[in-house]
């Protein structure tokens, strides 16, 4: 069931039945040469739409802007401060929470949000334990690529150049649901290093991957890795939304 293509009816009844609901998070940012700029919240809103065939789940409207500070230089990158994220975040769960929902799980697909929306867990956590009122709810942040055995596919398929940024295995998932688009790049496998500010990430990654070789990527491989990282979605939403 997805939230923005339903009326408030249908929520409102949907509440009776279940308390749970689950955001597909990701960001707005470069993804080297052949991956789309909206990879990060296109793979977690592909596998939660996966899931959601399979079990009764209620799906928000993709979190489509993160921290992606690193990659504004790399044109239509889109960034928010941690401080505006935090802060979208603890709106978002407010309002969720205002309506009755107690379980918040957000599907994630970016690295660089896991410090932000843990902080912004923090201060959920922290309004109410300050209030001293009772809160029955529960927030829960899992990275897509750690559901059980994906990482293992991931690494099955592209044992050599799976990389950390515009990887192989999100380059494929997308590639499943939107097609390919090719590009041509040297070197074949990316540099890998750290990461710290725009300038120094342009200039360390030249074309915007981290140690990947994203031409290994295709649709079918795209399409195994959403198939699983759906099945076991199932099974966690459902042990969290108890």
């Amino acid at each position: 069931m997805l939230l923005h293509i339903s009326t408030w009816q249908e929520i409102d009844a949907f509440l009776k039945t279940s308390k749970a609901v689950l955001i597909p998070i990701g960001s707005t940012e470069q993804h080297g040469p052949n991956g789309l700029l909206g990879t990060d919240f296109l793979c977690p809103e592909l596998i939660a739409h996966e899931a959601q065939k399979h079990a009764e789940i209620l799906i928000t409207p993709p979190f489509v802007v993160g921290m992606a500070q690193h990659h504004l230089g790399f044109a239509g990158t889109i960034s928010l401060r941690p401080s505006t994220m935090i802060q979208v975040i603890v709106d978002w769960v407010n309002s969720l929470t205002k309506h009755g929902f107690e379980r918040i799980y957000f599907l994630n697909g970016h690295g660089g949000n896991v410090a932000t929306i843990n902080a912004a867990f923090s201060e959920i956590y922290a309004s109410a334990s300050f209030a001293s009122r009772p809160v029955n709810f529960a927030l829960k942040q899992r990275n897509w690529w750690e559901l059980p055995g994906v990482q293992s596919l991931s690494e099955q398929q592209f044992p050599v150049g799976l990389g950390s940024h515009a990887t192989a295995a999100e380059v494929a998932v997308t590639q499943a649901g939107y097609g390919v688009k090719q590009a041509a790049y040297e070197p074949k496998i990316a540099p890998t290093g750290p990461i710290y500010d725009a300038i120094d990430f342009r200039r360390r990654y030249p074309d915007g991957r981290m140690g990947s070789d994203p031409a290994q990527a295709t649709p079918e491989k795209g399409r195994a890795l959403i198939e699983l990282a759906a099945a076991e979605l199932v099974k966690d939403f459902a042990a969290f939304a108890r």
